[in-house]
Parts: C-alpha cells; sequence; structure tokens
C-alpha cells in the first residue's frame, strides 16, 4: 500500500507557447460535443519538499521497485499473443515501472488538474506503458479527427511536431492513465471519450501530459471550457503586461 501524495504538487510546469497555442485550438464546440483538450510541459526535476514527497510515497527509500500496470491500451484490438502463458494469475500483457515513474504520473496528474481532482490515491494498475507510438498517434488523430473533421488535418502535423520539438517522442516512454469507473474525473455525464497520455523522456527528466476528453452538447457539461476560454481572451486583449505563470492557461479546460 502506498502513502496518499501530499496536495502539494512535486511537478513544474513549464512554460510552452506553442502548447498554449495547441491547448486553445483543442477547447472547441463541433455541432455534437465539446472537445476539451491540454497539452502541456513538466519537469521531473525534485528539491526540497519534493524530494520529502517522494521518500514518503516510496515509503522505505526503494525508488526501482516494479509495480504492476495494466495491459497497454493497444492490447485491446490487438490479437492474442500465443505461446505465452501467464504465471500465478499475472497477465502476460501487463508491464511494470518503478516507484519513481509511478510517482511523476501520479504528480502530473495532481499539477495538472488541481485543485478540481486529486489523484493521490490513484494505484498503479490504472496506468497502462504503451508500446507503440504509432498506435498511440492513430488513436489520438482518429478520435480528434472524428469530433472535429478535416480542420484537424492541418492541426494534427502541427500537434505533433510540437510535441516532438518539446519532448524528443522516439527517445519516450509512453504511459495513459486509465482509471476505475468510480474515480473516473471524466466520467461525467455525456462523455463521449477521452485519452489522458504521458510521455516520459527520462533523459530530459521531463513529461509531456497529452489530455483530451468529448462531451455530448446534450448534456450541457463542458460549457464551462469554452466560457472560460473566451474570457481568458478578451483578458489577453485588455493586458499590456504580457505572460505571467499565474496567468497560464493550465486549467483552462478542467
Amino acid at each position: 500500500m502506498f502513502l496518499l501524495l501530499c496536495c502539494i504538487a512535486a511537478m513544474k510546469l513549464l512554460e510552452n507557447s506553442s502548447f498554449e497555442a495547441l491547448s486553445s485550438q483543442l477547447c472547441v464546440e463541433t455541432g455534437e460535443s465539446h472537445i476539451i483538450g491540454r497539452i502541456e510541459s513538466y519537469s521531473c526535476k525534485m528539491a526540497g519538499d519534493d524530494k520529502h514527497m517522494f521518500k514518503q510515497f516510496c515509503q522505505e527509500g526503494e525508488p526501482h521497485v516494479l509495480e504492476a500496470l495494466s495491459p497497454p491500451q493497444s492490447s485491446a484490438t490487438s490479437p492474442p499473443q500465443l505461446g505465452k502463458s501467464s504465471e500465478d494469475g499475472e497477465n502476460p500483457l501487463s508491464d511494470k515501472c518503478c516507484r519513481k515513474t509511478l510517482f511523476y504520473l501520479i504528480t502530473t496528474l495532481n499539477e495538472s488538474f488541481r485543485p478540481d481532482y486529486d489523484f493521490s490515491a490513484a494505484r498503479a494498475h490504472e496506468f497502462s506503458r504503451e508500446p507503440s507510438l504509432n498506435w498511440v498517434a492513430n488513436a489520438v488523430n482518429s478520435s480528434l479527427y472524428s469530433s472535429v473533421g478535416a480542420e484537424f488535418n492541418s492541426l494534427g502535423p502541427e500537434l505533433w511536431n510540437s510535441i516532438d520539438q518539446e519532448i524528443t517522442l522516439q527517445e519516450c516512454d509512453i504511459y495513459s492513465y486509465n482509471p476505475d469507473l468510480d474515480s473516473d474525473p471524466f466520467g461525467e455525464e455525456g462523455s463521449l471519450w477521452s485519452f489522458n497520455y504521458f510521455f516520459y523522456n527520462k533523459k530530459l527528466k521531463r513529461i509531456v501530459f497529452f489530455t483530451c476528453r468529448s462531451v455530448s452538447v446534450l448534456s450541457g457539461c463542458g460549457r464551462g471550457c469554452l466560457d472560460n476560454e473566451l474570457d481568458m481572451e478578451l483578458d489577453d486583449d485588455e493586458e499590456t503586461d504580457g505572460f505571467t505563470e499565474d496567468r497560464l492557461p493550465r486549467a483552462l479546460c478542467v
């Protein structure tokens, strides 16, 4: 059992003007749904209270202890692998990650969605490691194209190029967050689909978090995101001081 993480987030949001622009474009209303998305970059470098939180999380200071993850989302659409048998009831398609990585994933969620959601009780089985960048890219593109339509043809290349420039995709481990129904923050009425991907570059000590969901307009949910975006754009027109960290649209679409 893990000790609960403190509410203080250990991840530092990194300013990225390309991600800010893309996040704005990913908050739109289509004919049938609200698309609510964000792309953010976080530093995994720890200092001070962050290290204390990490020690608590690892309990006995064992950051390299492996925790079992759920099978990757891609396995749901892949044929079963013949010739592999489970031992001790373990799913042969499941993967593992060390507690240090799990700590980064959970604290990224806490920082990205605070103060609306607390993911301190999240467990390893709610995460998966996705083995294929191509599968993840195709899944993201398919979801967004089905909702946005042909407009995504121009946005898609810009989106993946910006992510690659920030995190170097070929050097990343990719994780997804797939919560239980009882703890799913996107399990609101009218939710059509959602995804939460973490692109983790261990060498850079950085995570790019890409979260997006589609909510039916008939549910009346998701309207607040678009209203907040419009208010922020109006505020930007009135401001003359430029950006400050407090005004970054980190929680724009929560």
